[in-house]
């Protein structure tokens, strides 16, 4: 037993000048050791000090109390823990490992030494501070005020919460959107604006005061919400004939509160408890069927508190009522009455609901579902807090990036891809707000999530995700450059390569050259370059700045198409590239400065433009203030230089189709002509109708010219009247005049195949001829069925993923695959129509004896094969334009021809289907010259001479006669 040599000071020597035969109480500390845990019985005996000198007379021990209890462990190493009421002092306790690890600044109560080390804990002394509560029930919405009073000097303040669920570890509370912290000379109070039950729980102050660190704490309560609660499913039709029995539950989370659930009514029923890591449910299963509309209520009550009461409505199908049938597609959907919204539960690890509404016509609607990965939602929620204040930032930000690379490869669904981009956005947020740094590994991460969200499927994922939240791409082009720009010094340079994502860092000492410069191997390679005289101002002294450049491709694709000032309402087109740029110094961004970018050989009219994502409500757009076109000096290439660099992303934005007065009235000129000379074609076959379709072929080749006209003119029609539309998906007209375009222009050429394919068949079977009527309704349903299935698959397939209407206007969209369902048709018609003209053309020329037709009928086949050898290679070159027109990125030439010649196509047919044909001139010459004798005998004697021929022929051939009817 001897003195301590590690622990608090020990008690003072006496005075010699006290006198002697004075009693003094001394205390001094000792340490005891034991060979075994015998301990208990040696303190029973008295024990006699040892005399410090020979001034002093023996000593009594009069009291006895233990601080420190210290355990020898196998590895040689001894813990030491404090007794009650004692503790180890701040200076020992920093010198020294804890005996166990801890997670944030508690009182030190146990430390690790190492032999010949030893100590011992100091009497704690009263509580320097008191922790008190504004109220102890917080009401949802309110703020929480929690305030320490100190009297003494405080250091090493900190705050956290200990949830009654989740992670045993407390959260470290820092200022946020939620959180506010504020000192002042004894005094710390914590503020929580807009409380939920999210924030309920132990909130813990740790502090530093006289030598100790000390731990108050206060347990905050808050009720729950009627959102609180999820209800399966919060209504409910069900058919007692085939559902005699249903389920209904009622789930909340785990609270300080204790809630008792309950439901009612509950008779005929019986309710079961489950519980979960993260809430309760309460579930009643309905054995008998309700005989009326029932309206089930879920109540939970807590001591002290207005109980909560959650309604279910229960609709009963009576006898005569319209239903949705049983469906098991995807979910199964119960028989649901009309009006009615059905539900389901997600899937498994999938969190939200399914619903499908039930028409007023008893007919299914397209299912909507809110289920959302729940891994990306217990991701995004901790984000959000960890904005709000709740987390440590350092070491959760990377943590989270890491966490998202992994979730990735479950994103199938808009919801998961806005669960995925809203947790970047709320990271980045945390990063801006804290001014973090990040490491290689955890940027490395954020680019390779990057790289994949871009590669994901724009149809099923993109598109309906920006229809839910237009800002989605700009959101996620902010995080990654926010994130992007925050790395470590240390780390510079740092260069990564990814096919969507190319990354280049570079630190400048005072000491750089001249200019900074960077080139991305892009097709064409993209070059940026920063001027000196931008940075000499920032590198003053000592400080080093970074530059972070960053590329991403097909980004550009997914911001929506919103046009500053000066940019107009014309549609552009983007070279699939996103350049940004950023400068720290300082650990601040600047945000003036000149950069001077070349994207390569571009023909078109170049517009230098930034991402503003302040514009249009938030949800951004292109900008060209600050930005202009300069043209390069060593090369023929345009250069874009701006004069900003705050969030500053730069492409190259030009318009698809050049804006040309011209070009634009030509098109309307030619369509109006073209229209004008599909009238008159009708007026004409309205002249000679039934002259030129005495026979067969004749009619049934007429008959298929007269619905490609008609065919024709009502897409002409609707052509021209389309861009007076309002674009859109969201426009019924515009809609109505795509998929009208799309069915009638189809339509006009498969009547040009129906027509083909008789010749063809006149051709080949002479002695197996069918008659007119089959014919005639063969070429009906491959002239107008065909089309309309075409055009009706193609609206019902690309229309839910956004892909049917082109950007800005009334017709296809270029970029999915709705136009090849038009292109695809059109292009094999056109190649069977030729094949069809050689095979033809053969026949013709060398004809057998067997088989060669009459001579009348020999007549019209020529004006069939005539007709189609003009308008078969002028509507394919035609939509074959149209085709380049819109897909590929070309010069104004081929807008010019494909106008000159879809606007010429009424003319053409005019000329050579109608009034080149013989028959129809020999018509016309009858009509209009009737007035004139001579020409009439004539013709009259002519025609006689070919009613006579025919008739002739007839009798000559009886099978001829039944080909005929």
């Amino acid at each position: 037993m001897g003195p301590s040599q590690a622990g608090g000071e020990s008690g003072q020597p006496l005075d010699q000048g006290s006198g002697t035969g004075e009693s003094v109480l001394v205390s001094v500390y000792v340490q005891l050791d034991f060979s075994n845990k015998t301990w208990l019985r040696a303190l029973s005996r008295n024990l006699t000090l040892p005399p410090a000198s020979a001034s002093f007379a023996p000593g009594t021990l009069t009291g006895f109390g233990l601080t420190t209890e210290c355990d020898v462990k196998p590895d040689g190493s001894i813990h030491c823990a404090c007794l009650s009421g004692y503790q180890w002092n701040a200076s020992v306790c920093s010198r020294h490992h804890p005996c166990q690890a801890t997670y944030y600044p508690r009182p030190c109560d146990c430390l690790v030494f190492s032999p010949p080390e030893s100590g011992y804990c100091q009497l704690l002394p009263p509580v320097p501070g008191t922790l008190s509560l504004n109220t102890w029930l917080q009401m949802p919405g309110n703020t929480l005020n929690l305030t320490l009073l100190t009297s003494q000097e405080t250091t090493n303040l900190h705050w956290f919460l200990r949830r009654s669920t989740g992670s045993p570890r407390p959260i470290l509370l820092q200022p946020g959107t939620h959180v506010s912290l504020t000192s002042r000379q004894g005094q710390a109070v914590l503020s929580i604006s807009n409380i939920s039950h999210k924030w309920e729980g132990k909130y813990i102050c740790c502090f530093e005061a006289q030598g100790f660190t000390w731990e108050l704490y206060q347990v905050v309560r808050v009720p729950l919400q009627a959102a609180d609660v999820a209800q399966l499913p919060d209504q409910l039709s069900v058919s007692c004939a085939t559902s005699p029995g249903f389920q209904l539950s009622c789930c909340i989370p785990h609270t300080y509160l204790g809630y008792t659930a309950s439901w009612s009514p509950g008779e005929g029923s019986e309710a079961s408890l489950f519980n979960t890591p993260s809430d309760q449910c309460l579930v009643l299963s309905i054995q008998h069927c309700p005989a009326a509309d029932t309206i089930y209520t879920c109540d939970l009550q807590s001591p002290g508190l207005t109980p909560l009461r959650v309604p279910v409505s229960v609709t009963i199908i009576q006898d005569g009522d319209t239903t949705c049938p049983e469906d098991s597609s995807a979910v199964a959907w119960n028989v649901t009455k009309a009006g009615h919204v059905a539900q389901a539960p997600c899937p498994v690890n999938r969190t939200g609901m399914v619903k499908r509404p039930c028409g007023p016509d008893g007919v299914w609607g397209p299912p909507h579902s809110s289920c959302t990965d729940t891994g990306l939602l217990a991701l995004l929620q901790r984000a959000q807090l960890l904005w709000a204040g709740q987390g440590w930032p350092a070491e959760e930000v990377p943590q989270s990036l890491a966490q998202l690379l992994e979730q990735t490869a479950v994103v199938s669904s808009p919801s998961d891809l806005l669960a995925l981009v809203g947790t970047m956005t709320f990271l980045a947020k945390v990063v801006s707000d804290t001014r973090i740094q990040l490491h290689r590994s955890a940027l490395k991460a954020l680019l390779k999530t990057t790289d994949k969200v871009l590669d994901l499927d724009a149809g099923s994922l993109w598109t309906p995700a920006r229809a839910q939240k237009p800002s989605a791409g700009s959101d996620l082009l902010l995080a990654v450059e926010t994130l992007a720009s925050c790395l470590h010094p240390q780390d510079h340079p740092f260069t990564f390569h990814l096919p969507n994502v190319q990354l280049q860092t570079q630190l400048l000492r005072p000491t750089s050259p001249a200019d900074y410069s960077v080139s991305f191997s892009t097709q064409p390679p993209l070059q940026a370059q920063i001027p000196r005289r931008t940075l000499t101002p920032l590198l003053t002294g000592n400080s080093n700045i970074t530059i972070t450049s960053l590329v991403l491709r097909k980004l550009d694709h997914l911001l929506p198409s919103n046009y500053g000032q000066g940019l107009g309402d014309s549609v552009y087109a983007t070279p699939g590239l996103v350049l940004s740029i950023s400068i720290m110094a300082g650990g601040q961004a600047f945000s003036q400065g000149e950069v001077i970018m070349d994207f390569g050989d571009r023909d078109n009219t170049l517009h230098c433009v930034f991402w503003d994502h302040h514009l249009f409500q938030g949800n951004g757009g292109w900008s060209d203030e600050g930005c202009q076109v300069q043209a390069a000096n060593a090369s023929a290439n345009a250069q874009c230089i701006c004069r900003h660099l705050t969030a500053f992303s730069i492409l190259m934005s030009r318009r698809t189709v050049p804006e040309n007065p011209t070009l634009d009235l030509l098109s309307q000129v030619g369509l109006g002509a073209s229209i004008l000379a599909l009238l008159v074609c009708l007026g004409v076959y309205r002249l000679v109708w039934r002259v030129v379709v005495r026979n067969k072929v004749a009619y049934l080749r007429h008959t298929a010219l007269l619905n490609v006209v008609l065919c024709l003119l009502a897409a002409d029609t609707c052509f021209l009247g389309a861009p007076l539309l309002p674009p859109g998906p969201q426009s019924p007209l515009c809609l109505a005049a795509a998929f009208l375009c799309h069915f009638l222009y189809l339509a006009t050429f498969f009547w040009m195949l129906a027509q083909a394919l008789m010749l063809a068949h006149q051709l080949l079977f002479v002695f197996h001829q069918l008659s007119k009527l089959r014919v005639l309704s063969l070429m009906v349903v491959l002239g107008y069925l065909c089309p309309m299935g075409f055009a009706g698959v193609t609206l019902g397939l690309y229309l839910p993923r956004g892909q049917y209407l082109g950007e800005g206007a009334c017709w296809l969209d270029g970029k999915g695959g709705a136009l090849y369902t038009f292109v695809g048709p059109v292009l094999v018609i056109v190649g069977l129509n030729g094949l069809v003209l050689a095979m033809a053309m053969l026949k013709l020329l060398r004809p057998s004896l067997s088989e060669g037709p009459q001579v009348e009928k020999r007549q019209a086949l020529l004006g069939v094969i005539k007709a189609l050898l003009v308008l078969t290679p002028i509507f394919g070159l035609t939509w074959g334009l149209g085709l380049a027109t819109l897909l590929e990125e070309v010069s104004v030439v081929p807008h010019y021809i494909f106008t000159i010649l879809n606007s010429s196509q009424g003319i053409f047919i005019l000329l050579f289907g109608c009034l080149m044909d013989k028959k129809v001139q020999e018509a016309l010459l009858k009509r209009f010259c009737r007035a004139q004798l001579p020409s009439s005998t004539i013709s009259l004697a002519t025609n006689e001479t070919h009613i006579l021929e025919h008739s002739k022929g007839k009798s000559e051939n009886p099978s001829y006669e039944e080909r005929m009817t």
